[in-house]
């Protein structure tokens, strides 16, 4: 069978819907339409049953209760609410500061979680972003390091977005336990795919999407703690109390029942899916750097997500990289802003120069990644990344063995 083309490759952008979640959708369109705040008929409860289903799913993929899951319309939401409500409910000014308050996170987190807490800063409140080192992986002793006794909130991804590097959640978790700080994590690209239990690892207050693991787009969840401790959250919207007053507004029926069923598959599906994808990775990952040199997998070696990967590619060019592999769809380091080609921030962040930070691909494989299309991935990039260093003078400079950190430039 002739392979389709184009490839998808960019799974931690979004994922397909699984046909399973469509069919258990359906009937909450045009049957089962009703309001689940409708209490006294059928069609409300029809619609109630949904809502249930789906919290208990969702629930058990995290190991927490039922009643700790707030529906919401995905991670960026999720964020939000969790960061700016914990922070405005736990604010503490200490004796003779004008802060409100100190919060930790790290300067490579998602835009979700950095905005806020920049807005928070803007208000009043302090931060500490933490720089990984080269591994990308913040750690329980960075964490350690940073709390002051104004400290109320730490706020970590569990898994980075672009290079698929673990921090060390439980351990964090467990340092933030000890001194009464409560513990965020934006797990976005980590639930579904690994194993979660939010009372061993010492989480209180997650988020994650469904459009991440083959649920619809428009719908998440953020997990708050009921008890040891009870988390209580300042709400951002006022309406009509539903979601225990976290999250007014009436209930996407459909959208939740569809995420529900795309956690329960994801508990059933995670172990296998997991362990094929990342033989898939590591092939590509191997056969990639022994077919080309000055090329480097970015994060740390082992603790990484089995889905993704992020490779830089020296003496390529970014901009050209990505349209000479326009049949696979994958994302650049470098990210369009403002009609100027930045490197990516979370690549910086590692220490990673300008120059590899530009010419390097994420490529995030999934459900319907196959052999064959790492096959041809392969391919492509090999015969890309050939092509552009035949045009690359510092390349050929390279081969010669001129050290070009010790060229001098002659400036006009």
């Amino acid at each position: 069978m002739a392979l389709k083309l184009p490839v998808y490759m960019d799974h931690a952008a979004t994922t397909p819907c699984d046909p399973r979640v469509v069919e258990a959708m359906l009937p909450y369109f045009t049957e089962k339409f009703g309001n689940p705040g409708s209490r006294n008929h059928k069609f409300g409860w029809d619609a109630e049953e949904g809502i249930d289903y789906a919290r208990d799913a969702a629930a058990k993929l995290i190991g927490a209760n039922e009643k700790e899951i707030i529906f919401t319309s995905g991670s960026t939401e999720s964020n939000n609410l969790a960061i700016k409500g914990a922070a405005y409910m736990y604010e503490k000014a200490p004796a003779g500061s004008k802060s409100r308050g100190h919060i930790i996170t790290a300067i490579h987190e998602h835009k979700a979680v950095l905005d806020p807490v920049k807005r928070l800063v803007k208000e009043g409140f302090e931060a500490t972003f933490l720089e990984p080192g080269e591994d990308g992986i913040i750690t329980a002793d960075m964490v350690a390091a940073a709390i002051r006794p104004d400290t109320i909130l730490v706020t970590l991804m569990w898994a980075n977005n672009e290079i698929g590097t673990i921090n060390e959640i439980p351990q964090i978790g467990r340092v933030c336990r000890g001194k009464g700080i409560l513990l965020h994590t934006d797990a976005t690209q980590w639930t579904g795919k690994m194993p979660t239990n939010v009372e061993t690892d010492n989480v209180d207050l997650l988020s994650w999407s469904s459009h991440k693991i083959y649920g619809p787009k428009g719908v998440g969840a953020l997990y708050v703690r009921r008890h040891r401790p009870r988390v209580r959250l300042q709400a951002l919207q006022d309406g009509g109390g539903q979601e225990r007053g976290f999250r007014p507004g009436t209930l996407n029926v459909a959208g939740i029942v569809g995420f529900g069923k795309a956690c329960e598959i994801a508990l059933a599906e995670m172990d296998s899916d997991g362990q094929r994808l990342l033989k898939l990775r590591r092939r590509l990952e191997t056969e990639l750097n022994q077919a080309i040199d000055v090329s480097k997998v970015n994060g740390h070696a082992d603790k990484r997500l089995p889905h993704i990967t992020n490779i830089s590619f020296g003496f390529v060019e970014g901009e050209g990289l990505m349209m000479a592999v326009k049949n696979i769809a994958c994302s650049s380091g470098s990210a369009c802003t403002s009609a100027s080609l930045e490197p990516s921030y979370v690549l910086k962040a590692l220490g990673v120069g300008d120059e590899l930070a530009h010419s390097s691909l994420r490529l995030s494989l999934g459900k319907g990644t196959t052999d064959e299309q790492i096959d041809y991935a392969i391919k492509e990039i090999i015969t890309a990344v050939t092509k552009l260093r035949a045009m690359s003078p510092l390349y050929d400079m390279h081969k010669e063995g001129i050290d070009l950190s010790k060229v001098e430039w002659a400036h006009h």
